[in-house]
């Protein structure tokens, strides 16, 4: 009995804790949030498209100026320093 009396006092807890969601400082923010159409649901796709492509490219130019440009650098430029 004592296992069944543990699982009915956390099943009530989390009860407890489920229905003051709407009431507690998020409340307010959950009650106010709605679905995006989709319209704005694009833009947002787009506008995470676009920032992703030019972090990648800026990565694989870096990559490429330190794998081709950086050793010709060293040994022309800076191999006498």
């Amino acid at each position: 009995m004592a296992f069944l009396d543990r699982a009915r006092r956390v099943q009530d807890q989390f009860d407890g804790r489920l229905r003051s969601v709407g009431h507690g400082k998020y409340g307010r923010i959950l009650r106010m949030a709605r679905r995006p159409t989709s319209e704005e649901y694009v833009k947002v796709l787009q506008v995470t498209w676009i920032g992703a492509v030019l972090i990648g490219f800026t990565g694989f130019a870096i990559y490429i100026f330190f794998t081709q440009a950086g050793p010709w650098l060293w040994s022309n430029y800076l191999s006498g320093l």
